[in-house]
C-alpha cells in the first residue's frame, strides 16, 4: 500500500456526479487505504474557481482523529488546464494547525480567499504557499507564527494582478518579525520585484543558517546577481542557490558560475528570460501569475 495518495475530480465527476469539496472529504474518510497513507494530496475539487477548499479543511479539522497520522498534506495541486492558479478558492486555516500537531509538511496551492490565522505548530519542518499573488496578510500570519522546528519556508510571491497587495517592507517585515531557529531552507520567489527580495533576503537574519536559497522564477536582473555577486561568498553555509527563471546577462551569469564555484556552492540559473519593450517600457513577468 503506498503511502501517498491524491484525491482529485476532473471536469466529468463534477458535472456528471454533482461532486464538489464537500463530497471529496466524504470519500477520503470513507476511504479504506486512509490509515495507512502519511501523506494526503488534494487536487481538483470540481469547478475550483467556483468552490472553495473551505469544506475540506473544516472537514479534516472536525475529523482529526482519522488524519492524525497524517504528516504531510497538500491542498490544491492541480495544473492550469484543471484550474488556473489565481482562480484557486482557497479557505481559512487557522483551525487546522490545532487539529493536526503532528503534520510536519504542509504545502498550499492557490491563495484567493486564503488565510492562515494565527500559527502555532511544535511540528511542522515545512510550510509552501504557491500562488500567483500573495496577500500581505498572509505574509503577516507568518512573521507573526510560531514555528519553532520549521526548517523550509517557500512563498510565491507573486504580482498586483492576482493577489499579491503588498511590497517589499512587507517581505521585509515578515522576516523580521518571524522565529525560526531551525530554518535551513528559504524560498522568497516568483516576484515581480525580485531585485529588491534579493536584497532583504541577503540581508535578513536567517541568512548566516540557511544551506538553500530560493530566489527563482522571479524578475532577477543584473542588480540582483550584483547583489548575490557581491554577499553570498560572505556566507559559507548557504550550499546551493536556485535562480531558475531569471533576467540575468550572460556575463552576470558567467561572473556568478566562477564566484560559486570558487566557494564551493552550487547554483541553478536555467531558463534565462528576455525582456519585453513595449510603448517605450521594458516588461519582466515572473514564470508564475496566472
Amino acid at each position: 500500500m503506498a503511502d501517498s495518495k491524491k484525491y482529485s475530480y476532473d471536469w466529468e465527476e463534477y458535472e456528471e456526479g454533482n461532486k464538489d469539496a464537500k463530497t471529496m472529504v466524504e470519500e477520503i474518510l470513507a476511504d479504506p487505504e486512509l490509515p495507512g497513507l502519511s501523506e494526503v494530496i488534494i487536487g481538483c475539487w470540481g469547478e475550483s474557481w467556483d468552490n472553495s477548499a473551505q469544506a475540506i479543511i473544516d472537514g479534516i479539522i472536525e475529523n482529526k482523529d482519522k488524519f492524525s497520522h497524517i504528516k504531510s498534506l497538500f491542498v490544491g495541486d492541480m495544473d492550469f488546464e484543471e484550474c488556473e492558479v489565481s482562480w484557486i478558492e482557497q479557505g481559512n486555516y487557522e483551525g487546522l494547525w490545532a487539529a493536526l500537531p503532528q503534520l510536519e509538511k504542509l504545502t498550499i496551492k492557490g491563495s484567493t480567499n486564503l488565510s492562515l490565522g494565527k500559527i502555532e505548530h511544535e511540528n511542522l519542518k515545512s510550510l509552501e504557499i504557491i500562488c500567483g499573488g500573495l496577500p500581505k496578510d498572509v505574509l503577516a500570519s507568518i512573521g507573526e507564527s510560531k514555528l519553532p522546528n520549521l526548517e523550509k519556508l517557500a512563498l510565491y510571491i507573486g504580482v498586483e494582478d492576482y493577489g499579491f497587495d503588498g511590497d517589499i517592507s512587507d517581505i521585509k517585515g515578515m522576516l523580521d518579525k518571524s522565529d525560526f531557529p531551525k530554518l535551513k531552507a528559504l524560498g522568497i520567489k516568483d516576484s515581480e520585484i525580485q531585485d529588491e527580495v534579493v536584497e532583504v533576503v541577503m540581508a535578513c537574519k536567517y541568512i548566516d543558517q540557511v544551506e538553500l536559497l530560493e530566489l527563482c522564477y522571479g524578475t532577477l536582473t543584473d542588480k540582483g546577481g550584483e547583489i548575490l555577486l557581491n554577499e553570498l561568498p560572505k556566507h559559507k553555509n548557504i550550499k546551493m542557490v536556485d535562480l531558475e527563471y531569471h533576467y540575468m546577462s550572460e556575463k552576470m551569469m558567467d561572473q556568478l558560475d566562477d564566484m560559486m564555484e570558487a566557494n564551493d556552492m552550487d547554483i541553478q540559473m536555467s531558463d534565462p528570460q528576455e525582456e519585453e519593450e513595449w510603448d517605450g517600457e521594458i516588461w519582466r513577468y515572473p514564470m508564475l501569475t496566472e
